[in-house]
Protein backbone atom coordinates (compact mmCIF):
# COMPACT_ATOMS: atom_id res chain seq x y z
CA UNK A 1 0.00 0.00 0.00
CA UNK A 2 2.97 2.52 0.82
CA UNK A 3 3.88 2.06 -2.70
CA UNK A 4 0.36 3.16 -4.05
CA UNK A 5 0.33 5.65 -1.99
CA UNK A 6 3.76 7.37 -2.98
CA UNK A 7 2.79 7.06 -6.79
CA UNK A 8 -0.86 8.63 -6.03
CA UNK A 9 1.24 11.52 -4.39
CA UNK A 10 4.31 11.99 -6.63
CA UNK A 11 1.72 12.00 -9.78
CA UNK A 12 -0.06 14.95 -7.71
CA UNK A 13 3.17 16.89 -6.80
CA UNK A 14 4.12 16.41 -10.53
CA UNK A 15 0.76 18.12 -11.89
CA UNK A 16 0.69 20.62 -9.19
CA UNK A 17 3.57 22.07 -9.62
CA UNK A 18 3.26 22.63 -13.32
CA UNK A 19 -0.16 23.81 -12.85
CA UNK A 20 0.87 26.71 -10.15
CA UNK A 21 3.26 28.04 -12.22
CA UNK A 22 0.94 28.30 -15.27
CA UNK A 23 -1.77 29.57 -13.40
CA UNK A 24 0.76 32.41 -11.85
CA UNK A 25 1.38 33.22 -14.90
CA UNK A 26 -2.37 33.47 -16.73
CA UNK A 27 -3.62 35.45 -13.39
CA UNK A 28 -0.40 38.24 -14.24
CA UNK A 29 -1.50 38.37 -17.44
CA UNK A 30 -5.19 38.75 -17.21
CA UNK A 31 -5.99 40.05 -13.89
CA UNK A 32 -8.45 36.94 -13.29
CA UNK A 33 -9.23 36.95 -9.27
CA UNK A 34 -10.50 33.09 -9.82
CA UNK A 35 -7.40 32.65 -11.75
CA UNK A 36 -5.42 34.09 -9.06
CA UNK A 37 -6.97 32.00 -6.53
CA UNK A 38 -6.98 28.64 -8.60
CA UNK A 39 -2.97 29.70 -8.35
CA UNK A 40 -2.92 29.99 -4.63
CA UNK A 41 -5.03 26.62 -4.39
CA UNK A 42 -2.11 24.71 -6.55
CA UNK A 43 0.78 25.75 -4.82
CA UNK A 44 -1.01 24.73 -1.79
CA UNK A 45 -2.17 21.51 -2.86
CA UNK A 46 2.27 21.04 -4.07
CA UNK A 47 2.97 21.97 -0.43
CA UNK A 48 0.54 19.35 1.30
CA UNK A 49 2.14 16.74 -1.03
CA UNK A 50 5.43 17.34 -0.25
CA UNK A 51 4.24 17.08 3.53
CA UNK A 52 2.78 13.91 2.89
CA UNK A 53 6.04 12.71 1.33
CA UNK A 54 7.14 13.82 4.66
CA UNK A 55 5.31 12.28 7.09
CA UNK A 56 5.52 8.80 4.94
CA UNK A 57 9.58 8.84 5.43
CA UNK A 58 9.64 9.87 8.98
CA UNK A 59 6.80 6.81 9.76
CA UNK A 60 9.25 4.56 8.10
CA UNK A 61 11.52 5.19 11.58
CA UNK A 62 12.52 1.44 13.33
CA UNK A 63 11.10 1.77 17.33
CA UNK A 64 13.34 3.70 19.98
CA UNK A 65 12.94 4.08 23.47
CA UNK A 66 11.03 6.84 23.96
CA UNK A 67 8.26 5.91 20.58
CA UNK A 68 8.77 1.89 21.46
CA UNK A 69 5.91 1.25 18.73
CA UNK A 70 7.30 3.53 16.34
CA UNK A 71 6.54 6.45 14.46
CA UNK A 72 3.84 5.34 11.71
CA UNK A 73 1.13 7.69 13.43
CA UNK A 74 3.43 10.42 11.85
CA UNK A 75 0.99 10.12 8.83
CA UNK A 76 -1.73 11.23 10.54
CA UNK A 77 -0.10 14.12 11.95
CA UNK A 78 1.01 15.45 8.73
CA UNK A 79 -2.19 14.88 7.27
CA UNK A 80 -4.55 16.66 9.84
CA UNK A 81 -1.68 19.47 8.79
CA UNK A 82 -2.53 19.25 5.45
CA UNK A 83 -6.28 20.11 6.23
CA UNK A 84 -5.31 22.95 7.91
CA UNK A 85 -3.59 24.15 5.53
CA UNK A 86 -5.96 23.79 2.60
CA UNK A 87 -8.50 25.72 5.29
CA UNK A 88 -5.88 28.02 6.49
CA UNK A 89 -3.89 29.55 3.32
CA UNK A 90 -6.07 27.66 0.22
CA UNK A 91 -9.62 28.45 1.73
CA UNK A 92 -8.54 31.55 3.29
CA UNK A 93 -6.64 33.55 0.66
CA UNK A 94 -9.09 32.50 -2.00
CA UNK A 95 -12.09 34.04 0.02
CA UNK A 96 -10.12 37.32 0.78
CA UNK A 97 -9.45 37.35 -2.95
CA UNK A 98 -12.71 36.77 -4.10
CA UNK A 99 -13.99 39.76 -1.73
CA UNK A 100 -11.56 42.09 -2.98
CA UNK A 101 -12.97 41.32 -6.23
CA UNK A 102 -16.47 41.60 -5.50
CA UNK A 103 -16.02 45.01 -3.80
CA UNK A 104 -14.03 46.26 -7.22
CA UNK A 105 -15.17 43.80 -9.96
CA UNK A 106 -12.71 44.27 -13.21
CA UNK A 107 -13.02 41.92 -15.94
CA UNK A 108 -10.23 39.73 -17.36
CA UNK A 109 -8.23 41.45 -19.94
CA UNK A 110 -7.76 37.84 -21.69
CA UNK A 111 -10.51 35.26 -21.80
CA UNK A 112 -8.58 32.77 -23.96
CA UNK A 113 -5.25 32.59 -21.95
CA UNK A 114 -7.66 31.73 -18.94
CA UNK A 115 -9.43 28.92 -20.77
CA UNK A 116 -6.08 27.50 -22.21
CA UNK A 117 -5.42 27.41 -18.71
CA UNK A 118 -8.03 26.30 -17.33
CA UNK A 119 -8.28 23.63 -20.01
CA UNK A 120 -4.89 22.29 -19.18
CA UNK A 121 -5.22 22.14 -15.84
CA UNK A 122 -8.34 19.77 -16.11
CA UNK A 123 -6.40 17.47 -17.97
CA UNK A 124 -3.37 17.37 -15.57
CA UNK A 125 -5.94 17.13 -12.40
CA UNK A 126 -7.76 14.93 -13.92
CA UNK A 127 -4.98 12.65 -14.64
CA UNK A 128 -3.81 13.09 -10.97
CA UNK A 129 -7.54 12.18 -9.90
CA UNK A 130 -7.48 9.09 -11.89
CA UNK A 131 -4.84 7.77 -10.58
CA UNK A 132 -5.71 8.25 -6.94
CA UNK A 133 -9.11 7.05 -7.32
CA UNK A 134 -7.42 3.69 -9.32
CA UNK A 135 -5.58 3.13 -6.59
CA UNK A 136 -8.57 3.37 -4.05
CA UNK A 137 -10.72 1.28 -6.16
CA UNK A 138 -7.90 -1.66 -6.13
CA UNK A 139 -8.02 -2.07 -2.47
CA UNK A 140 -11.98 -0.66 -1.37
CA UNK A 141 -12.82 -4.28 -2.45
CA UNK A 142 -16.89 -4.54 -2.70
CA UNK A 143 -17.22 -1.76 -0.39
CA UNK A 144 -18.68 1.78 -2.25
CA UNK A 145 -15.91 4.30 -2.55
CA UNK A 146 -17.13 6.77 0.36
CA UNK A 147 -16.58 3.53 2.71
CA UNK A 148 -13.65 2.64 1.19
CA UNK A 149 -12.31 6.79 2.34
CA UNK A 150 -13.60 5.64 5.85
CA UNK A 151 -12.40 2.53 6.38
CA UNK A 152 -8.94 3.44 5.12
CA UNK A 153 -6.13 3.57 7.61
CA UNK A 154 -3.74 5.12 4.96
CA UNK A 155 -4.41 8.77 4.96
CA UNK A 156 -1.87 9.88 2.16
CA UNK A 157 -4.19 8.37 -0.18
CA UNK A 158 -7.40 9.12 0.46
CA UNK A 159 -5.66 13.04 0.89
CA UNK A 160 -4.99 13.65 -2.63
CA UNK A 161 -8.39 11.71 -3.40
CA UNK A 162 -9.92 14.84 -1.80
CA UNK A 163 -7.22 17.54 -3.22
CA UNK A 164 -7.76 16.38 -6.80
CA UNK A 165 -11.55 16.69 -6.17
CA UNK A 166 -11.83 19.59 -4.88
CA UNK A 167 -9.42 20.77 -7.62
CA UNK A 168 -11.19 20.01 -10.57
CA UNK A 169 -14.59 21.29 -8.97
CA UNK A 170 -12.97 24.79 -8.11
CA UNK A 171 -11.56 24.25 -12.14
CA UNK A 172 -14.93 24.04 -13.16
CA UNK A 173 -16.48 27.18 -11.22
CA UNK A 174 -13.39 29.13 -11.68
CA UNK A 175 -14.72 28.27 -15.56
CA UNK A 176 -18.39 29.57 -14.73
CA UNK A 177 -17.03 32.47 -13.24
CA UNK A 178 -14.92 33.55 -16.57
CA UNK A 179 -18.00 32.46 -19.21
CA UNK A 180 -20.44 34.53 -16.82
CA UNK A 181 -17.94 37.90 -16.71
CA UNK A 182 -17.23 37.13 -20.55
CA UNK A 183 -20.88 36.66 -22.45
CA UNK A 184 -23.15 38.28 -19.08
CA UNK A 185 -21.20 41.28 -18.10
CA UNK A 186 -21.02 40.08 -14.52
CA UNK A 187 -17.59 41.24 -13.83
CA UNK A 188 -18.24 40.65 -10.11
CA UNK A 189 -18.80 36.79 -11.19
CA UNK A 190 -15.04 36.13 -11.61
CA UNK A 191 -14.88 37.44 -7.34
CA UNK A 192 -18.05 35.26 -6.41
CA UNK A 193 -16.05 31.97 -8.24
CA UNK A 194 -13.14 32.71 -5.60
CA UNK A 195 -15.46 32.26 -2.75
CA UNK A 196 -17.07 29.39 -4.50
CA UNK A 197 -13.42 27.97 -4.72
CA UNK A 198 -13.18 28.66 -1.18
CA UNK A 199 -15.85 26.82 -0.11
CA UNK A 200 -15.00 24.02 -1.68
CA UNK A 201 -12.05 23.97 -0.14
CA UNK A 202 -13.27 24.39 2.86
CA UNK A 203 -15.44 21.51 3.01
CA UNK A 204 -13.18 19.46 1.12
CA UNK A 205 -10.40 20.38 4.06
CA UNK A 206 -13.66 19.39 6.85
CA UNK A 207 -13.69 16.19 5.35
CA UNK A 208 -9.89 15.63 5.33
CA UNK A 209 -9.54 16.78 8.97
CA UNK A 210 -12.59 14.63 10.16
CA UNK A 211 -11.40 11.23 8.71
CA UNK A 212 -7.34 12.37 9.91
CA UNK A 213 -9.09 13.25 13.49
CA UNK A 214 -10.14 9.58 14.18
CA UNK A 215 -7.04 8.26 12.58
CA UNK A 216 -4.99 10.48 15.18
CA UNK A 217 -7.43 9.50 17.79
CA UNK A 218 -6.65 5.86 17.57
CA UNK A 219 -9.06 3.45 15.25
CA UNK A 220 -9.41 -0.46 15.46
CA UNK A 221 -8.76 -2.80 12.65
CA UNK A 222 -11.51 -3.46 10.59
CA UNK A 223 -14.10 -5.53 11.63
CA UNK A 224 -14.01 -8.49 9.51
CA UNK A 225 -10.37 -8.60 10.31
CA UNK A 226 -11.58 -8.59 13.62
CA UNK A 227 -14.40 -11.23 13.33
CA UNK A 228 -11.16 -13.02 11.48
CA UNK A 229 -8.96 -13.39 14.45
CA UNK A 230 -12.18 -14.21 16.75
CA UNK A 231 -12.57 -17.21 14.11
CA UNK A 232 -9.04 -18.55 14.59
CA UNK A 233 -9.28 -18.06 18.46
CA UNK A 234 -12.21 -20.01 18.22
CA UNK A 235 -10.60 -23.08 16.34
CA UNK A 236 -8.14 -23.51 19.33
CA UNK A 237 -9.32 -26.44 21.40
CA UNK A 238 -8.02 -25.37 25.16
CA UNK A 239 -9.88 -22.11 25.04
CA UNK A 240 -12.48 -21.19 27.01
CA UNK A 241 -13.47 -17.76 25.72
CA UNK A 242 -12.24 -14.37 24.76
CA UNK A 243 -11.80 -12.17 27.35
CA UNK A 244 -10.61 -9.29 25.58
CA UNK A 245 -9.69 -8.70 21.51
CA UNK A 246 -8.82 -4.68 21.57
CA UNK A 247 -6.90 -3.31 18.19
CA UNK A 248 -5.31 -0.28 17.25
CA UNK A 249 -3.78 1.17 14.12
CA UNK A 250 -0.30 2.99 14.86
CA UNK A 251 0.10 3.47 11.38
CA UNK A 252 -1.04 2.56 8.18
CA UNK A 253 1.06 -0.74 8.38
CA UNK A 254 1.07 -1.14 11.57
CA UNK A 255 -1.40 -1.85 13.97
CA UNK A 256 -1.59 -3.43 17.98
CA UNK A 257 -3.41 -6.32 19.21
CA UNK A 258 -4.17 -7.03 22.86
CA UNK A 259 -5.53 -10.35 23.30
CA UNK A 260 -6.64 -11.58 26.75
CA UNK A 261 -8.18 -15.26 26.52
CA UNK A 262 -9.52 -17.62 29.38
CA UNK A 263 -8.50 -21.12 28.88
CA UNK A 264 -9.77 -24.68 29.97
CA UNK A 265 -8.84 -24.81 33.33
CA UNK A 266 -7.60 -28.64 32.51
CA UNK A 267 -4.93 -27.18 30.20
CA UNK A 268 -1.92 -27.68 30.46
CA UNK A 269 0.56 -25.34 30.51
CA UNK A 270 2.87 -26.90 26.99
CA UNK A 271 -0.74 -26.70 25.63
CA UNK A 272 -0.91 -22.97 26.11
CA UNK A 273 2.30 -21.69 25.33
CA UNK A 274 1.69 -23.58 21.82
CA UNK A 275 -1.69 -22.03 21.11
CA UNK A 276 -0.13 -18.57 21.79
CA UNK A 277 2.25 -19.37 19.71
CA UNK A 278 0.31 -20.68 16.64
CA UNK A 279 -2.14 -17.94 17.28
CA UNK A 280 0.82 -15.25 16.69
CA UNK A 281 1.97 -17.34 13.95
CA UNK A 282 -1.56 -17.21 12.43
CA UNK A 283 -2.53 -13.38 12.63
CA UNK A 284 1.02 -12.43 11.64
CA UNK A 285 0.47 -14.88 8.02
CA UNK A 286 -2.97 -13.92 7.55
CA UNK A 287 -2.13 -9.90 8.41
CA UNK A 288 1.26 -8.85 8.36
CA UNK A 289 0.24 -5.16 9.11
CA UNK A 290 0.13 -6.71 13.36
CA UNK A 291 3.12 -6.12 14.08
CA UNK A 292 2.81 -6.20 17.80
CA UNK A 293 0.38 -8.88 19.57
CA UNK A 294 0.19 -9.58 23.22
CA UNK A 295 -1.83 -12.05 24.47
CA UNK A 296 -2.26 -13.08 27.93
CA UNK A 297 -4.19 -15.88 29.47
CA UNK A 298 -6.81 -14.75 32.42
CA UNK A 299 -9.06 -16.59 34.26
CA UNK A 300 -12.62 -14.45 33.28
CA UNK A 301 -13.56 -14.76 37.24
CA UNK A 302 -10.68 -12.34 37.85
CA UNK A 303 -11.65 -9.27 35.28
CA UNK A 304 -15.35 -9.07 36.57
CA UNK A 305 -14.40 -6.25 38.99
CA UNK A 306 -11.49 -4.64 36.51
CA UNK A 307 -12.66 -1.26 34.41
CA UNK A 308 -13.83 -2.58 31.02
CA UNK A 309 -13.11 -6.15 31.85
CA UNK A 310 -15.81 -7.86 30.79
CA UNK A 311 -16.09 -6.31 27.11
CA UNK A 312 -15.09 -7.75 24.45
CA UNK A 313 -14.82 -4.65 21.57
CA UNK A 314 -12.44 -3.43 19.38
Amino acid sequence: MAGGSKLVIYAALAGNAAIAVTKFVAAGMTGSSAMLSEAIHSVVDTGNQVLLLFGLARAKRPPDAEHPYGYGMEVYFWSFVVAILIFGLGAGVSFYEGLLHLRAPEPPTSYRINYIVLGLAMLFEGASWLIALREMNRIKGRRTLWQAVQRSKDPSMFTVLFEDSAALLGLFIAFLGLLASQHLGWHWADGAASIGIAAVLALAAAGLAHETRSLLIGEAAAPETRAAIRQMIADEVVVERINELRTIHLGPENVLANISLDFRDDAALADVEGTVNRLEARIREAYPEFKYIFIEAQAREEMMGQPFGTRTGP
